[in-house]
């Protein structure tokens, strides 16, 4: 450990003084000391070591108050009788990094606006420090996008040590209300260490707007009446406007307007909004990612039927968006309107679809002349960009338009030999990459020719296939016909018939016929 005295062993300790001349320690750039049988040690004047160093018995050095300058390879050369041995020991120093440290910290952050939170600072280690942020005790993954951390390590010139700073970049939610934040300083040498907990002012934007009459019971004429504006949002609205039967009315620093005195001419229709948005949306990025469900919610408070209409961009909606399964298409600005006769009220949120790089194929065609052309089609988002590289040599992709989180791109290439060309995808939430076999133009041709020779087989092998089943066919239908013809002549044999036979089988079939011609 930094600061301490450390003993480093000679062949671990086994060395003794009846079995060699003297022992000699020294390292790559200088001596340290030397020990004869029966003297005391001869210490160098290497100024890193002369009054730091001393030896044991057992020939071990010790050096004290090590510093980051020790960490290197110490030699022990022992001298025998007959031979000379070195036993090398490779030193390694540790520091265990400071409490984390909290600086630049904020006061709040807003919704869907990414904001710098706090910077978690640790120094004096060996080796380097780690730090991790969390949220609520769940440890924060930067995304590039909504959550960005930002690591450095300096090494001090004179110690050597380092000191690590983390800052954290964050795009609140409303869900983030209450959430605590903290760092954690983590070393190889010592515990985790964790920072206080932090907690921010989420400020959001109004997303609804109610009103309310207070009164003890029903409302009567010479009757005082205040009406009360109530929004969300933070921080809270401080303006609003009235409408009082149509007539607009500010007030500043208060949320009620009261009517005194009321009598029947006050009957009629109230309502209140934003003085700064008369028409109350929500606005703000939200991202979420490729494959999740989605669905918009929207809080509607009025006192009758109201009527809902959103659309994407220029183009109209058949309902409020609700999304199974999120697509990179799926991205866009969203608007949805409800109103309630003539007051109306909306909701707007840009909705970014966010997912790592995926290679969906990488293919081969010829080009022109000896040229081949190879297209790597990749779906992602942020844009994925592309690395080629045919046996360690990197090529210029060119590329397509990037719509929708798709892209294509593409190399021309000339291979004079068999090439493996890989194409790498990579954005902030991931990588992927694919190869491809691409042979020379040689084995091409000869590949092609192989197939045609093959097609031309199969074509040959078809053809006589074809001839030798009718062939078949015609032998089936020939014998069935001859064993027709040969069953009828044996049903109608008669006496008297040459037939093919011995002259003792016709007498014979003659005298049968005689004798049932008798009976």
């Amino acid at each position: 450990m930094y600061g301490e005295s450390v003993e480093i062993p000679c062949n671990n300790g086994q060395v003794t003084e009846e079995t060699v001349t003297f022992v000699k320690w020294k390292y790559e750039n200088g001596n340290i000391l030397v020990k004869h049988t029966g003297q005391n040690a001869s210490i160098s004047n290497d100024d890193n070591y002369k009054t730091r160093v001393s030896i044991k018995k057992d020939f071990g050095l010790i050096i004290k108050q090590v510093t980051l300058a020790d960490q290197k390879i110490f030699n022990c050369m022992v001298v025998g009788t007959d031979d000379i041995l070195e036993f090398p020991v490779q030193l390694v120093i540790y520091k265990i990094p400071s409490q984390p440290k909290i600086t630049n910290q904020t006061t709040s952050m807003a919704i869907g606006k990414l904001t710098s939170l706090a910077q978690c600072l640790t120094e004096g280690a060996s080796p380097a420090a780690n730090i991790t942020w969390f949220k609520n005790k769940t440890p924060l993954t930067a995304d590039g996008t909504a959550i960005k951390i930002i690591n450095e390590v300096t090494v001090n010139d004179k110690t050597g040590l380092s000191s690590t700073t983390s800052v954290l970049q964050y795009t609140a939610v409303k869900g983030d209300i209450d959430a605590q934040f903290s760092c954690q300083v983590q070393h190889i040498r010592s515990a985790n260490m964790d920072s206080s907990p932090l907690v921010f002012t989420v400020n959001y934007p109004t997303e609804w707007v109610n009103i309310q009459i207070q009164s003890d019971g029903g409302v009567k004429e010479g009757d005082n009446v205040t009406i009360r504006c109530l929004a969300n949002g933070n921080p809270p609205p401080s303006r609003f406007s009235f409408y009082i039967k149509g007539e607009k009315q500010i007030v500043e620093n208060t949320n009620t307007y009261t009517l005194t005195n009321v009598t029947r001419g006050n009957t009629g229709e109230y309502r209140c909004s934003l003085v700064d948005n008369e028409k109350l949306g929500i606005s703000g990025k939200v991202f979420k990612k490729q494959g999740e469900s989605f669905e918009t919610v929207l809080n509607i408070e009025a006192s009758g039927k109201t009527t809902t209409s959103c659309k994407k961009g220029n183009d109209k909606l058949p309902s409020v968006p609700k999304f199974d399964k999120l697509e990179y298409t799926d991205s866009g600005v969203y608007e949805c309107e409800v109103t309630r006769l003539n007051i109306k009220k909306t909701q707007t949120f840009d909705l970014t679809v966010q997912g790592p790089p995926v290679i969906k194929s990488l293919s081969k065609k010829r080009g022109d002349g000896v040229n081949k052309i190879l297209s790597c089609y990749v779906k992602g988002f942020p844009k994925p960009s592309v690395q080629w590289s045919a046996n360690d040599t990197n090529l210029e992709p060119g590329e397509s338009k990037y719509v929708n989180g798709e892209v294509t791109y593409y190399i021309t290439i000339t291979p004079k030999v068999n090439l493996t060309v890989s194409c790498m995808a990579s954005n902030e939430l991931g990588v992927d990459s694919k190869s491809i076999d691409v042979s020379s133009l040689v084995d091409d041709v000869t590949m092609d020719k192989q197939d045609q020779k093959q097609n031309s087989r199969d074509q040959t092998t078809l053809a006589v296939g074809i001839v030798v089943g009718l062939v078949l066919a015609t032998l089936a239908i020939g014998l069935a016909y001859w064993l027709y013809l040969k069953k009828f002549r044996q049903g109608s044999w008669k006496t008297g018939e040459k037939e093919d036979g011995s002259a003792e089988e016709s007498k014979k079939l003659e005298e049968n016929q005689s004798q049932k011609a008798d009976v």
